[in-house]
């Protein structure tokens, strides 16, 4: 055997090491991504079941609106003065107000909330604008009347809340002040609350008539 057969021989060896540990570094590499895709997987089926879980009843939630609705255009329907005038009708509105009372109680109780957002500033996130009502008093888009309550399945919008919004008045403090000022505990003040205007693109930005 010559000289450089010999060495050959010593230095195949420790390239054919190299080659394996090179093997065994990309399969740990490859199982490491493989677990690292299925633990992604498990958390999404986790997730997709927690929200089918929560958010079932959003058919029927919707469904069952109405009934609150028709129970506040009662209430609504019928002033103070023939409320005092009829011990009968004071009577009725009473049982119809506890059980309004009731069924926002059930409501609650399955992730149901109410937004009754009158006084505060337009969300295009939560709340759908149908006329502007002139008051300079009030800072531009302050929602002035609520037609229709709005409502919350847990953390989703299950119905947009039905207003009207201020108009001539200054203009609101931009949202960013607003959330530096009053951010609530554990948010990150980037709630979507932005300023109202007239056509804007949002959700619930476009006005369709002027009162």
């Amino acid at each position: 055997m010559t000289a450089d057969a010999a060495d050959a021989g010593v230095a195949d060896p420790a390239q054919r090491i190299a080659e394996l540990e090179a093997q065994v570094a990309e399969a740990n590499d490859r199982t490491l991504r493989a677990l690292a895709e299925a633990e992604n997987v498990r958390r999404r089926a986790e997730r997709d079941k927690q929200d089918a879980t929560k958010y079932a009843i959003t058919s029927f939630a919707r469904e069952i609106l109405s009934v609150g609705d028709n129970l506040r255009r009662a209430l609504d329907s019928v002033d103070a003065e023939a409320r005092k005038s009829s011990e009968v009708v004071e009577t009725l509105m009473t049982g119809v107000e506890m059980t309004e009372r009731e069924l926002l109680s059930v409501l609650e109780r399955s992730g149901i909330k109410r937004l009754d957002p009158l006084g505060q500033r337009f969300d295009s996130n939560a709340h759908e604008a149908l006329f502007e009502v002139p008051d300079p008093s009030q800072p531009q888009g302050t929602v002035a009347q609520v037609i229709e309550a709005g409502y919350m399945l847990n953390d989703r919008l299950l119905r947009p809340a039905k207003v009207g919004v201020t108009k001539g008045g200054p203009k609101p403090e931009p949202v960013a002040a607003a959330a530096e000022d009053a951010a609530p505990a554990g948010g990150d003040g980037k709630d979507g609350n932005k300023a109202y205007e007239k056509g804007a693109g949002g959700a619930g930005g476009q006005v369709n008539e002027e009162l």
